[in-house]
């Protein structure tokens, strides 16, 4: 009786793996205002994630294939932006080398 309790344990574990392996998604609408030309771009972050790890980082649409997570703090590049994106303070910044960069807010769109 007792193996077949756990055997039970085991298979429920499995299936709920098997239900959050996707794992959530998370969107975010950034306006960042892109300094010299004090233009505002709309941009937009996804984030796929589960209970320990965020899996995979989307910038307007576009998937990144490195990024750094510390904290509360995303630090990922995209076409030679390097951007840093805050999920407590929900704030936008980048760097594009040195020739322009920019800062905006954040809020959670999904």
């Amino acid at each position: 009786m007792r193996s077949g309790l756990i055997g039970a344990l085991l298979l429920a574990g499995v299936w709920a793996a098997a239900q959050g392996a996707e794992g959530q998604r998370v969107r975010y609408r950034c306006e960042a205002v892109y300094l010299p030309a004090r233009s505002t771009w709309v941009r937009h972050i996804e984030l796929l994630h589960d209970v320990r790890t965020l899996r995979a980082v989307w910038i307007d649409g576009a998937p990144v294939h490195r990024f750094a997570v510390s904290g509360t703090t995303l630090r990922t590049a995209l076409d030679n932006e390097r951007i840093v994106f805050d999920t407590a303070s929900l704030a936008w910044q980048s760097d594009l080398r040195g020739v322009a960069s920019a800062q905006g807010r954040c809020e959670r769109v999904d």
